[in-house]
């Protein structure tokens, strides 16, 4: 098959995903035509049956706001008409689905019949979808979608009771690449950051309020107090500042280790004995699933998709949203046996093999054959 993966390009969750899918496609035979703003962050060097299109923005005077979905909708007409792209698969409703449709539509008057699917994430459904100068885009490209999949049964319900589709929603997963995943961390790297009596903690995020990272700041304090313990924090983002300032409140400055942003997380969360993830809404936790791939657990708030991905006494605990003194005596609990951390270790591994690509992959390969079998009779 021919694809076209539309995405955006960042460090998000989305793109991630959605290049990671176009890799694993391409070395499956599949020929995959990334098409975005700009080279997708994990698409590294020149591979085999992958393309990239890049979406000029133009700097028009005209605009305060560059009009980037109708450019992107020309891109995308002028790629399926000269690519002959079989389907497109657009990650991310806004603008993503809308762009899709108008392309559709643009190239049925010139005979070209191409379906798209649309793949919800998150926060295009949870938090901008209900943006009420958004919804009623989103529902109509909803409704006009050849097919719609979300990555959590969670995601699925908000779409429905936020949204009026009839639209069956497809739920598959994010997934994680197993093999990346380096499980014999080098000690000397680990000996960089604590001492081999010291437990190392860790967060990765976006820093946004939604991720509650002073929550993450607060817990590990009640945890040090009890254990000798180092906080990595990976990521930057707005909560920062505030982030930095609750530890010099809290007097566990030098404690905690802030890298910022590392394009390859991996082989920083492996050198992690525990993952805190206490968002206050997650539509999948990604976050926490790329943790448990890397040998370690993960004490998580209840919300959203994360209950589906850390399973509850087994990779590691959830609590709910905010109850800092429950995550506490939780990660006490992991960390304070290294017998129960083994245990707790090897469990998250368990888990995350049933997020592997392996699983994953067949379901939307699956899918891209039905949406073009039903295009086809239609």
């Amino acid at each position: 098959m021919k694809i076209g993966i539309v995405l955006y390009p960042t460090f998000g969750g989305s793109g991630v995903v959605a290049t990671e899918l176009g890799k694993a496609l391409a070395r499956k035979g599949h020929e995959i035509h990334f098409i975005t703003y700009s080279q997708p962050v994990r698409l590294g060097s020149f591979r085999e049956n992958i393309y990239y299109h890049e979406v000029a923005v133009s700097d028009y005077p005209l605009f305060e706001y560059q009009p980037y979905e109708t450019e992107l909708a020309s891109k995308l007409v002028d790629v399926v008409t000269h690519e002959e792209l079989d389907l497109l698969h657009v990650h991310y409703a806004i603008p993503h689905a809308s762009a899709a449709f108008m392309a559709q539509q643009i190239l049925q008057t010139k005979g070209i019949d191409i379906p798209f699917i649309t793949t919800l994430h998150g926060t295009d459904i949870t938090l901008v979808g209900k943006d009420p100068s958004f919804e009623p885009v989103i529902t109509f490209c909803l409704n006009q979608s050849d097919a719609v999949t979300a990555v959590s049964e969670s995601l699925k319900k908000d779409t429905y009771e936020h949204f009026d589709t009839n639209r069956k929603i497809h739920v598959i997963p994010n997934f994680i690449c197993l093999e990346e995943y380096n499980k014999d961390f080098n000690l000397d790297i680990r000996r960089r950051y604590a001492q081999d009596n010291e437990r190392i903690i860790c967060h990765v995020s976006n820093f946004r309020k939604v991720k509650r990272v002073e929550d993450v700041v607060k817990t590990f304090k009640k945890i040090n107090e009890k254990i000798p313990s180092r906080l990595l924090l990976v990521g930057d983002g707005p909560e920062r500042f505030n982030v930095e300032k609750l530890c010099r409140e809290l007097g566990t400055c030098d404690r905690v280790i802030t890298v910022g942003k590392v394009r390859d997380t991996s082989h920083v969360v492996g050198l992690a004995d525990l993952f805190l993830l206490p968002s206050q809404t997650e539509s999948f936790g990604l976050a926490a699933l790329e943790a448990m791939a890397a040998n370690v657990p993960v004490v998580s708030s209840n919300t959203g998709g994360i209950p589906e991905v850390n399973e509850h006494g087994f990779s590691g605990y959830l609590t709910d949203v905010g109850d800092i003194e429950e995550m506490a005596r939780y990660s006490i609990e992991i960390l304070e046996d290294d017998e129960v951390l083994k245990k707790f270790k090897a469990n998250a591994s368990s888990q995350a093999a049933k997020f592997s690509l392996d699983a994953v992959l067949p379901m939307y390969e699956d899918l891209y054959k039905e949406v073009l079998a039903n295009h086809q009779k239609s």
